[in-house]
């Protein structure tokens, strides 16, 4: 595998600051990332450059583990390198930039950093091949990986939310709650679709290559009252703020159409979510297929 722009690098930062970067991540050190000095052993900025990696494609909306099914192809590292400034240590908090610098023909050129509030630690540069993950010989960088990498760098956003009704939605939000529900979670069947599916509004997050990422629905519960039912986000998409896309999307719609209630039930585990989205709890804790569940509600203000 290789590309002759690899090795091209007289653009590459020296000294990036934060502001460079649209993805930090945020992580502590830890004591089993220390030498006997409590100095971050040199090996793992690697790892936290490999973290900072997973998170990057988080934030692409393209779950990492679907990368060769979407593109047709896998990133295999070409080149590490590492450049120290100034040592992290036992318990420091620690920003991790990534940022998409150039994309060759066949491989793509990533930066990263490591910071201690707004002090550089560490610069990286990394060089990606795009390749055939059968044979690992590189191929082109597909054009719709271009452009999410140059979007998503000029600060658009990765996603698009759509409402609708089941018959133009419903074989994306069927097939995630499918996974989510049935294949994860192994809750018993008919939570990918039931006849109230009919007559809801729908909404599903996509990323730009059109895969379902979120989802949930809006019934008529009782005059001036919603009620938002079947929310699923893809497991590797959780906590990073679509689940929370498509409620407020829904509980945009309700009060729209004049609701001043919103009902719910959630699982035990979702609770601090929907609490965050002003939602409260109104009943006593249930069992629904084997899981704590709880009812709740949003009132307008």
């Amino acid at each position: 595998m290789g590309d002759e722009t690899a090795s091209n690098t007289g653009d590459i930062m020296i000294h990036p600051t934060r502001q460079d970067f649209h993805l930090i991540h945020r992580l502590r050190v830890r004591w089993a990332e220390v030498d006997i000095q409590r100095i971050v052993f040199n090996s793992h900025y690697l790892t936290y450059m490999d973290i900072a990696f997973t998170e990057y494609w988080r934030a692409l909306a393209i779950p990492y583990e679907s990368i060769p099914t979407l593109l047709g192809g896998d990133l295999y590292v070409k080149k590490s390198t590492l450049e120290y400034h100034d040592p992290a240590r036992l318990d420091d908090h620690l920003g991790i930039g990534l940022k998409c610098a150039r994309i060759g023909n066949s491989s793509i050129v990533f930066l990263g950093a490591v910071f201690r509030g707004d002090v550089l630690l560490v610069s990286a540069e990394m060089v990606y091949v795009f390749a055939d993950p059968a044979t690992q010989t590189s191929k082109p960088v597909p054009d719709t990986l271009r452009d999410i990498l140059r979007t998503f760098e000029a600060g658009v956003s990765s996603v698009e939310c759509q409402l609708g009704a089941w018959v133009d939605l419903g074989d994306q939000a069927r097939a995630l709650r499918q996974a989510v529900f049935a294949d994860e979670l192994r809750i018993a069947l008919g939570l990918d679709y039931d006849a109230a599916d009919l007559e809801a509004t729908h909404i599903v997050v996509r990323n730009r290559l059109g895969q379902a990422l979120a989802t949930g629905r809006l019934t008529q519960e009782a005059p001036g009252v919603g009620r938002i039912a079947r929310v699923a986000v893809h497991r590797a998409m959780r906590a990073a703020g679509f689940g929370r896309m498509a409620m407020e999307s829904l509980m945009e719609t309700a009060t729209t159409r004049g609701d001043t209630r919103i009902v719910l039930l959630c699982q035990r585990s979702a609770e601090g979510f929907y609490r965050n989205l002003g939602f409260v709890p109104v009943a006593e804790p249930t069992m629904e297929a084997g899981v704590p569940h709880i009812e709740m509600a949003w009132t307008a203000p």
